[in-house]
């Protein structure tokens, strides 16, 4: 049986095969037990859900090949079969449209990345430790889930290892308890989550906090920031995440208030391609330090994210662009800021190398098989700037941060961004909107329509780094 025959009403296009949504998860309880050694994981997940408008008479969760010990629905024993990485729960009767109802799975076995077009996602295992890396589909690696972006969830998540090693993952640490030779290590996250950005860090980890000087008068404060890295990468960090206190700062003046209670920064003991986005967190490699601040854009566009892809999260994975497009323009205007290249120089070095490149990318609906390429990144800062120009300096930072704000903890789509957008000028947009995101062939270098002020009015722009 495919993926396409298996999928439930509602799903992703892109991936048919995960999420359910006749239903809608509201609450995840996660209690792991991870053994680096053997990469043993023991868990259990307890999900609070509410039945949508028709009645359900199967549970359908993604999860991979664990073995299964235990499922309950409310309670009560329910049989229940487990292929192709999906869970299907038979409760004893059907559940009437909107009813509260709760799973509970118990089960083990030793995590494996996902397979995918784009390499393994999910519960990665690591020389010393582990890390999880679920964009887009890779969630079910490790934990029982409802896995599409739109289905938002708060998440408890309690995790005990062996005593020498940190376990990290976003939210409020609640809780550190140590006996014997394990500790367990609880944390909240009280904000709707997507199930891909809910993350784990496992290692020999140090923790260094990132302060931050007070606030000036008008100006937001800023949530507690942490970093979790191996101690002997100390020197190179401080230099390289010397700016991060600022830049969160210049973020939430041009954004709107940071959208959690908290930010934490991982470095794992490994090298990674990319770096990793979660909720309230973000993981990067070894070879993202160098002392010399030579990935701060990478440090820009991952904090980006949490506003852009995180808070605002996709209503499904069509409309990747309005979390890489936005990461990207956040990364230009980052640079505008700090005294390096302004956010207009960097749109004609991307329009440079995307014209050389192969014109067949649409960027509302790029497909799976361009939803990660680079080109995407590039044409979506770029649509972005494009829109700058158009709207002129003042209304598009207005409508910058009125996006983030109204849609805070929510779900959208490329439509809702157009129509946001139209809020903010008399003008027509069909045309750039048309050109930008729906035709395939690069439209022109974008230019003001206005003179252009500072990346932020209501910044004062330093003429340095």
């Amino acid at each position: 049986m495919n993926s396409q025959q298996i999928s439930a009403p509602g799903t992703d296009p892109y991936f048919p095969g995960h999420g359910d949504a006749r239903y809608h998860v509201h609450h995840y309880e996660l209690d792991l037990e991870y053994r680096p050694v053997s990469n043993r994981l023991a868990g259990s997940a307890r999900l609070s859900a509410l039945t949508g408008t028709g009645p359900l008479d199967e549970i359908a969760l993604d999860l991979a090949a664990f073995r299964i010990q235990r499922v309950l629905v409310d309670g009560r024993t329910a049989r229940y079969t487990h292929r192709t990485g999906k869970l299907r729960i038979r409760p004893a009767k059907a559940l009437a449209p909107g009813t509260a109802f709760t799973v509970e799975v118990r089960y083990t076995g030793n995590p494996q990345p996902m397979r995918s077009p784009w390499g393994g996602l999910g519960w990665e295992e690591l020389t010393d430790g582990a890390l999880v890396a679920s964009q887009p589909i890779g969630a079910p690696s490790w934990y029982p889930c409802n896995d599409r972006p739109a289905d938002k969830a708060s998440y408890r998540l309690s995790i005990t290892t062996p005593s020498p090693y940190t376990a990290i993952t976003g939210g409020r640490l609640l809780s550190r308890t140590t006996r014997a030779s394990s500790t367990t290590w609880v944390y909240e996250q009280p904000a709707p989550t997507s199930t891909y950005l809910v993350t784990v860090s496992v290692g020999r980890y140090a923790a260094v906090p990132l302060t931050a000087p007070p606030a000036a008068a008008g100006r937001q404060p800023l949530v507690p920031q942490a970093a979790y890295l191996p101690a002997r990468l100390l020197p190179e960090f401080t230099a390289d995440f010397a700016r991060q206190t600022r830049m969160m700062q210049f973020f939430q003046d041009v954004f709107g208030p940071y959208p959690f209670g908290e930010y934490t920064v991982v470095v794992a003991d490994e090298e990674l391609d990319v770096p990793v986005e979660a909720q309230g967190i973000a993981t990067f490699g070894t070879n993202h330090l160098d002392g010399a601040r030579t990935s701060e854009r990478l440090i820009a566009h991952e904090l980006a994210h949490q506003w852009f892809g995180n808070s605002v999260a996709i209503a499904n994975w069509q409309h990747i662009w309005l979390n890489e497009g936005f990461a990207k323009y956040a990364e230009w205007l980052w640079s505008e800021h700090g005294g390096g290249p302004t956010a207009a120089a960097h749109a004609a070095t991307a329009h440079a190398l995307l014209a050389r490149l192969p014109q067949d990318l649409r960027l509302a609906d790029p497909g799976t098989n361009l939803m990660f390429d680079d080109r995407l990144y590039e044409r979506g800062g770029l649509a972005v700037h494009a829109l700058r120009c158009a709207l002129g300096e003042d209304a598009f930072f207005r409508m910058l941060k009125d996006w983030a704000t109204a849609h805070r903890h929510g779900a959208v789509s490329t439509a809702d961004f157009t129509a946001h957008a139209r809020q903010y000028t008399a003008a027509p947009l069909d045309g750039l909107f048309d050109a930008w995101l729906r035709e395939a062939s690069l439209p022109p270098l974008p230019l003001p329509t206005a003179p252009h002020g500072p990346a932020n009015p209501e910044v004062e722009r330093p003429s340095q780094g």
